[in-house]
Order: C-alpha cells, then sequence, then structure tokens
C-alpha cells in the first residue's frame, strides 16, 4: 500500500513538476515575444494600426481635458494627430491616433511599459532622459519666461536684478536658480503649485511669476491682464519621446515632422493655439 501511495505521488508530482515547466515555457515565449514587440514599437504599431501617445489633460494649450467630448485638446494632441497621418502616408500603414492622458511622473514608466506607444506631453529634452528614452528632433522651442501685469515696468528677466523685486517661483522646479543666473539681485518666492503662484502675482506678493513658457501661455490667455515679456531666457525645448533604442520609429517621426513643418500644417497649429496669448510674438514660433 505504502509503495503504491510512494508510486501514486511520484506521477502527480512528475504531472506537476511537467505543467509548470510547459508553463514555464510559455511565459518565456510570450516575454520574449512581448520583448521583441517592444524593441521595435514602429512594427508594433504597423502590426495594430494606431499609434497610442501619451499627452498632457493639465495642461492649457498643449492638453487639457474638454469637459464636453472627455477627449484632451490642445497643440501636442494636434501635433501627434498631424504626425500620426504623415507617418501612415510615408510606411503606407493605415494608422488611428489614440490617447492616454499622462503626468509628469508616470509618461516615462508608461513608455518603458508599452502602456503607450509615445508621448507628446510638453516634455523637455535632457541628457539625463535621454540616457532612458529617445527624443525626436524638437517640436517646440520651450524655455523659461516670465509673467507680469500689462502696466509693469518690468519687460526683461535682466529688469527684475534688483532686490526692491520679487520673483515668484514653484518648489520643484528649476526656474529660482535659472532666475538668480540672470536676475542675482532679485528676492525668490517659493510656492507649491502654479495656482498659488498666480494668486501670488495677483496679490502683490511679487512683480513677476517665472517659469516654462508653455505654462506661462496658459495662464495669460485665462488671465487678460497679465503677459509673458522678454521671450525665454533659458533653452529647454520639447521633443516627442519614444522608448530607448528606437531608432525606426525615430527616424519615421523626425521625417514626419520636417514635413509638416515644410508644408504648412505646423504653422497652422502654431497659429491656432498661440495667436491670442498676450504678449507672446506668436510668429516667432513658426517654423521657418
Amino acid at each position: 500500500m505504502e509503495k503504491a501511495k510512494k508510486k501514486q505521488f511520484g506521477i502527480i508530482a512528475t504531472i506537476v513538476l511537467a505543467a509548470v515547466i510547459v508553463l514555464g515555457l510559455m511565459w518565456a515565449t510570450a516575454t520574449a515575444r512581448r520583448n521583441e514587440e517592444h524593441q521595435d514599437t514602429l512594427a508594433r504599431v504597423q502590426k495594430l494600426g494606431r499609434i497610442v501617445w501619451g499627452v498632457k489633460a493639465d495642461t492649457k494649450l498643449f492638453g487639457l481635458m474638454d469637459t464636453k467630448s472627455g477627449v484632451p485638446q490642445g497643440f501636442d494632441i494636434d501635433i501627434a494627430k498631424a504626425v500620426t497621418v504623415q507617418i501612415a502616408k510615408q510606411t503606407d500603414t493605415p494608422l488611428s491616433a489614440e490617447f492616454v492622458p499622462v503626468s509628469a511622473s508616470s509618461k516615462m514608466q508608461l513608455i518603458k511599459n508599452t502602456n503607450i506607444d509615445g508621448s507628446v506631453s510638453t516634455m523637455t529634452i535632457t541628457p539625463e532622459r535621454e540616457k532612458i528614452i529617445d527624443f525626436t528632433d524638437e517640436y517646440f522651442d520651450a524655455g523659461q519666461s516670465i509673467l507680469v501685469k500689462k502696466d509693469s515696468e518690468i519687460h526683461s528677466i535682466k529688469d527684475m536684478n534688483d532686490p526692491k523685486y520679487t520673483v515668484i517661483v514653484i518648489v520643484g522646479t528649476t526656474a529660482a536658480t535659472e532666475t538668480k543666473k540672470f536676475a542675482p539681485k532679485a528676492k525668490i518666492l517659493a510656492v507649491q503649485d502654479y495656482a498659488t503662484g498666480m494668486q501670488a502675482l495677483k496679490s502683490g506678493q511679487g512683480e513677476a511669476m517665472s517659469t516654462d513658457n508653455a505654462i506661462l501661455y496658459g495662464f495669460a490667455t485665462e488671465n487678460p491682464d497679465y503677459q509673458i515679456v522678454g521671450g525665454t531666457f533659458t533653452h529647454g525645448p520639447y521633443g516627442i519621446a519614444f522608448d530607448n533604442n528606437q531608432g525606426p520609429m525615430i527616424r519615421e517621426t523626425n521625417k514626419a515632422l520636417a514635413t509638416i513643418k515644410k508644408n504648412g500644417v505646423y504653422n497652422k497649429l502654431i497659429k491656432k493655439w498661440f495667436s491670442d496669448v498676450p504678449g507672446l510674438d506668436w510668429h516667432s514660433l513658426e517654423a521657418k
């Protein structure tokens, strides 16, 4: 009896072990397939017939959720649509554009996990990020600017170089450091978020708010008594982001960006989103 039980146990153990091995091989095969797809974004989007873009849903002018349609609207979204159409033409592949809202903290991980194919989300090209993901050529010439009241005597960051002036910046950004390079005598007031910063500016706690020009454009359109002055005093252009080692996708996207800049589509989008921003020479943003 005992010998029979041992034999039965051995058979069961063998079956379980075989099942584990089979499941392991299946998992390994599936993982390898996912990794293979993960390694070639262009092949994946062509196979599925869509490009899933990560976009902002809380940044006016670039990506803001439309409460009526439930779909983000903005310059970044329109750029993603135009690039998708152009890549479809270049590769002779039917492609649709889909959008997933992302945040500053989530977009890179979503790219790495292939939850999104790429991101058009006011993403500054930096050497640190380029170690993890790939960027296309720049599609928007962003940089730090200042927002002031329309009747202000301040016309550039250099005018702020006086201890009588206070510049409002946001905690966690590089705005304070960069401001001090150009206006070392100015006082700095750091607040927790952009809404608080705008309120501080309105209440007279500072003479200017400084951050990325793209963000200030949104505040300028919502607050017509305020305007951006002096252009940008830093250079932090935006690029379209993909996972690393994505040569084919980067090449096709760069080609698409070059085409929409050459054929006038890009400039139409610049006019659409930025021609009404107070104090902004929107022509300076056009592709030359």
